[in-house]
C-alpha cells in the first residue's frame, strides 16, 4: 500500500512539474515596418530555447496598447517606450487608470521619433505641416501621440492639417510613394526599413526640430530628450538631425513567475548578438544599460538577474 501511495505521489508530482514547464506567454509587438515584429521572432526563439516547456505567441500591437494589454491580462509580454510607459504607471492620459500589473523587465535600445517628407512637398519645419496629408499610427501606439505632441508645440492640430490613421509603417510609407501624402510619422530605430523603402524611389527630407519644439513637448512629458539622427543615415542627408528620442524597453505581467522572468532576462543578457543582428541599436547592451530605472517597477525576476550580475 505505501510503494502504491508512493508511485501515485511521484506520478502526481511529474504531472505537476510538466504543467508548471509548461507555459505560454503572449508577447505584443509593433506595426509592420518597425523593428519590433523581427525582434519579436528573435525573443521568441531565445526564450523557448533556454526555458524548457516555454512557448511563445507573437501578437500585433503598439507601444501604449502594449502596456495596457499587459495590465489587462491580454498578454504577458509587451515592448514599450519610456515616455509613454510612465505615463502608464501614473495613470496619465491617455492611459484610463493606472497599468499596476505592468513591470518592467529591461531597457533596450534609444527610439527616433522621425518626421519624414517628401523633399518636394515644402515642409522644412514643423510648422509647415499645416495644411500637408500626413500619415501617422492609429491610435494605442506612441507614435500617434508623439505626433499629436509635436503638432501642439508649434500651435497646431489634427484639424491643421488633412491627417490618414494608417495601420503600418509599410502602409504609410505607400502613400508618400504614390503622392497620396506628403509626410509621415514613426518612431523606431534609425535607419528605418520603411524610410528607406520610400527614399529607394523618391527624394526625401528628414524634418528637424528646435530647442522651442523639445523644450514645449518636455512640458507635455518630461520623457522627451533631444537627440540627432546622423548625417548619412539616410539618402541624400548631408547633415546630422536634431530630433525627439526616447527609450524603447519591454514590460511584463508582474505576475509572471520569479524564476520564468529571471530566466527570460538572462537569456536576452546572453544573446544580445541575436538581437543586436536586428537592429544594431542593440549593439553593445549590458546588463547594466537593461537595468537603467526610466520610472517603471522592475519585476522582481528582472532584480533577481540584475543584482545577480552587480547590474543593480
Amino acid at each position: 500500500m505505501q510503494r502504491k501511495l508512493t508511485l501515485a505521489v511521484a506520478v502526481a508530482a511529474a504531472l505537476s512539474a510538466g504543467v508548471v514547464q509548461a507555459q505560454q506567454i503572449r508577447l505584443m509587438t509593433g506595426p509592420q515596418g518597425g523593428v519590433w515584429v523581427p525582434l519579436a521572432g528573435a525573443l521568441k526563439n531565445m526564450w523557448e530555447k533556454a526555458i524548457p516547456g516555454l512557448q511563445v505567441q507573437t501578437l500585433p500591437g503598439a507601444g501604449i496598447a502594449n502596456v495596457r494589454g499587459v495590465d489587462e491580462g491580454k498578454a504577458e509580454v509587451g515592448f514599450g517606450n519610456s515616455i509613454t510607459s510612465v505615463d502608464g504607471v501614473a495613470g496619465r492620459a491617455p492611459f484610463p487608470k493606472k497599468a499596476e500589473k505592468a513591470c518592467q523587465l529591461a531597457n533596450l535600445y534609444p527610439q527616433y521619433f522621425q518626421v519624414i517628407a517628401l523633399a518636394n512637398g515644402g515642409v522644412n519645419g514643423i510648422a509647415d505641416l499645416k495644411g500637408k496629408n500626413i500619415a501617422v499610427q492609429p491610435k494605442g501606439n506612441t507614435a500617434e501621440l508623439i505626433s499629436q505632441h509635436i503638432m501642439q508645440s508649434v500651435g497646431l492640430s489634427y484639424s491643421s492639417a488633412k491627417v490618414s490613421f494608417v495601420n503600418s509603417y509599410t502602409d504609410a510609407a505607400a502613400l508618400l510613394k504614390d503622392g497620396h501624402a506628403q509626410v509621415f510619422t514613426l518612431g523606431t530605430t534609425i535607419p528605418a526599413s520603411s524610410v528607406m523603402d520610400v527614399a529607394a524611389g523618391r527624394d526625401i527630407k528628414v524634418v528637424p526640430v528646435d530647442d522651442k519644439i523639445v523644450d514645449a513637448m518636455r512640458k507635455i512629458n518630461p520623457g522627451y530628450t533631444k537627440g540627432a539622427i546622423p548625417k548619412g543615415t539616410y539618402p541624400k542627408q548631408g547633415a546630422d538631425v536634431p530630433a525627439i528620442v526616447y527609450s524603447a524597453h519591454l514590460v511584463v505581467s508582474c505576475d509572471l513567475p520569479e524564476q520564468t522572468v529571471y530566466q527570460m532576462v538572462k537569456a536576452m543578457a546572453a544573446n544580445v548578438p541575436d538581437m543586436a543582428a536586428i537592429n544594431k541599436a542593440m549593439a553593445g547592451l549590458t546588463p547594466k544599460m537593461m537595468a537603467q530605472d526610466i520610472g517603471v517597477p522592475f519585476h522582481k525576476g528582472a532584480v533577481k538577474f540584475y543584482k545577480e550580475v552587480s547590474a543593480m
